[in-house]
């Protein structure tokens, strides 16, 4: 079958680490469906250049989001964004947790479009400084500013959840 020789490694690929990626396209632009979308444009690029990607196929996927992302961001610099509240991404028994998680992506969506993609790179993606600023295209300077403003208002807007409920080993 020619399609599977010519992408030889994707469908191993997605099935490995696509409820990853997708957990990641979801908090990157605040829904599933979105996410989903955004994983979706990010496989067809991938696809695109296939054959000229040889190593960290995944991490390249992970940049093509990335800049997707932000591209999408910069082209509605203009227009309000609407973010819903994200589903979970996985199977989970824990009514806290989801709702703490739920909540966390509705206080990261109410963030600009920079720290959020920063927050994201770092914190969920554990992305080294130097990583975040290589795949946003901006010093590392501007990656330890950018992430300090983020958490800080991050902490503003999660102030009233001191008694948020928690569960043990949740998160």
């Amino acid at each position: 079958m020619l399609w599977k020789r010519s992408f030889e490694g994707l469908e191993a690929l997605v099935a490995e680490r696509g409820n990853a990626l997708l957990a990641t396209a979801v908090l990157l632009t605040g829904s599933r469906a979105a996410g989903e979308d955004l994983l979706q444009s990010a496989l067809e690029r991938l696809m695109r250049s296939w054959g000229k990607v040889r190593e960290d196929r995944e991490g390249y996927l992970r940049r093509i989001m990335y800049n997707l992302a932000v591209d999408q961001w910069r082209r509605r610099r203009r227009r309000p964004e609407v973010f819903v509240t994200a589903e979970p991404v996985g199977p989970t028994d824990l009514s806290d947790v989801v709702a703490l998680r739920q909540a966390l992506v509705v206080a990261l969506a109410q963030l600009p479009p920079r720290q959020r993609a920063v927050l994201v790179l770092r914190y969920w993606e554990q992305r080294t400084e130097a990583e975040t600023a290589e795949i946003l295209g901006c010093s590392v300077g501007s990656v330890k500013s950018t992430s300090s403003r983020g958490l800080s208002r991050l902490r503003e807007l999660t102030a009233s959840w001191d008694t948020f409920p928690i569960p043990n080993g949740a998160m």
